[in-house]
This record gives C-alpha cells, structure tokens and sequence, in this order.
C-alpha cells in the first residue's frame, strides 16, 4: 500500500518519510528481531533469549516490559508489534509446568505470521560462562547444519530455513578470510537441534593458507521441537518469490560455473584458409627455385587438361 492510497494520509513530512520507509522495496533492508518476555518466564531461557540477543546485535531489539502473549492462540499482538517497529522477525521467553524453559522462534509475512517453532531449552551454558574472548559486534556469522533430518524431514527442513533467516543477517557478494571470525553449529539429533557456537581462530601453518582452529564461546543449548505452525506451499511459495526486476536474464552462448567464472562461446563458421590474406613478410616469400617449379606444374596441368580436350573433341 503507498501513501497516497492510504485512508489516513499523513500530515507531516516526517510521517511521510516514515511511513515511505517501511513500504516494500526491491531490495530489503536487514530484517529485524523483536524479543518479547511472555507473562511467565523463568531466567534460564531469558538468559538464552538475551544471549542471542547480544549475538544478532544490532539488527535485534528486546522488549523489558513482559506481555501477556501466547502466539499460538492468538498472534495478533504479535503482528500489531511487527507492524510497529518493521521487524519482521520475533522471539518470546516463555515457562509453565507443561512446556517448561520454552522459546517461541517465528517470522512475518507481509506483517501476517509465515512460520513458528517452539523449542524446549535444555543443557544451557550462557555466554558468560565461558571465559573466553568473544566476537565483534555485528558480525555476519557462518551457519552449519548437520544431520539428515534437515534434508529428509519436511518439518526439519522448514526449521532450517526459519534459523537461516533469524541468524543469517545482510547478503554479501565478496567473503574476506578474516572476516570469518563466527560459527554457528546446529545438529539434528531425533527430536533435537544442538546449537553451538564458536569463534574462528587463525593459527600459523608454516604456508600462505593459516591453519583453522574453533573455539567454543556459548552460548550452549538443546532446542527440544515442540510445536510448529507452518505456512502453506502456495503461501512459503510466494513469500520465497523472487520480484521480475531481480532475476537475472540469461545471455545467450554465456555460462558461468560454480567459482562465479564466466565462459562464452563463439560460433565460426567454415574457413578457406588457402584464400586467407597472410601478412606479407620477407620468410614467407617463396626463392626463385620454388617459383619455377610452381610455373612447371602450372604448365604440365595445363597440357594435360588440353590433352584431355583433343581426346574429347575426336571422341565427338
């Protein structure tokens, strides 16, 4: 919707400019992560939710107030705060005796909920627990995914894809070594996701290429998979869905491999190359001798096509 079919037009340029900046663009800024303390809590899985927190900074923002929200029976609080600070991404810190130690992972889809998981906190170790020297802030982290459930298992693969989007910040063309300072580790076990996070060291090799070392720096979890809700094909389709004027357009006779390296392919067509105009050098030229020999058989060929005339003519 653009502002001037709004049925509220707003009254001041600086309305306009804010509303202007949250239509659909082309190319979408970062997405946006709202953490949310529900109703009842308990500190491990705020300590978890914070420390993710601190890790997604800062393209993340966390509410101090606690809400009286339950997303799977009703998620419009939840969407009325997407509409409101443009994220499109949440997290919500939840504990009862059912499902104790819970954290709620979902996304928007043109501000409606796309997808949800409910994951189950267990065997936590925070950041702080580790006494080792952590990341910068801002950090676009390397994501691993172990385990066949994440290709096998519908419900799995769309997790996968819901983690990608929480964690996987802005989109990069160009990839520095040293920049590679994070790793995200998630392993499928059963009913299971095994988060573990790392920090990338590069140790001397001896040679150009540096030996790779990680170092664990939390935080440490087991994410039980609870509860999903899902989007629709036709509804995942369509969020996925690329817009016209960003695909690229197949050029013809061009194919460019895995490594980003481009190929084209010219056709030529058949070539005389005895009537091909050679660049005149003094190596090229042929000696007196070669001369006469060409003026010899240029003569025997001519008698004997003349030969072959007379026997043609009597024949006659």
């Amino acid at each position: 919707m653009t502002v001037i079919q709004r049925v509220v037009k707003p009254t001041t340029h600086k309305g306009k400019r804010a509303i202007i900046k949250k239509e659909p663009k082309l190319i979408e800024d970062t997405k946006q992560t709202l953490c949310f303390k529900g109703k009842n809590t308990s500190q491990i899985v705020v300590n978890f939710m914070k420390d993710l927190y601190d890790l997604k900074k800062p393209d993340a923002q966390i509410m101090q107030k606690k809400n009286d929200i339950l997303p799977f029976e009703d998620v419009t609080p939840i969407e009325k705060f997407s509409i409101k600070y443009n994220a499109s991404l949440f997290m919500i810190a939840l504990h009862n005796k059912k499902r104790p130690h819970n954290l709620i992972m979902g996304r928007m889809y043109e501000q409606t909920l796309l997808d949800m998981a409910e994951f189950g906190i267990e065997n936590y170790t925070g950041l702080k627990d580790f006494k080792v020297s952590k990341i910068s802030e801002g950090i676009k982290p390397l994501l691993v995914f172990n385990g066949e459930l994440f290709e096998n298992n519908h419900e799995f693969n769309r997790i996968k894809n819901l983690l990608v989007d929480m964690f996987q910040r802005n989109t990069v063309e160009k990839i520095r070594l040293q920049g590679l300072e994070h790793v995200l580790s998630f392993t499928a076990v059963e009913n299971k996701i095994l988060l573990r996070s790392y920090r990338v060291l590069l140790k001397k090799s001896g040679c150009r290429i540096p030996r790779i070392e990680l170092e664990e720096i939390g935080p440490r979890a087991d994410l039980i998979c609870r509860r999903t809700k899902l989007a629709s094909e036709d509804l995942f389709k369509q969020a996925c869905k690329k817009p016209k004027e960003l695909k690229v357009k197949k050029k013809k006779n061009i194919s460019v491999d895995k490594l980003g390296t481009s190929y084209g392919r010219i056709h030529v067509g058949a070539q005389n190359i005895n009537s091909i105009q050679t660049r005149k050098m003094k190596g090229l030229k042929k000696t007196m001798a070669e001369k006469k020999v060409g003026v010899k058989r240029k003569n025997v060929e001519n008698n004997d096509n003349s030969k072959k005339l007379k026997v043609n003519n009597s024949t006659d």
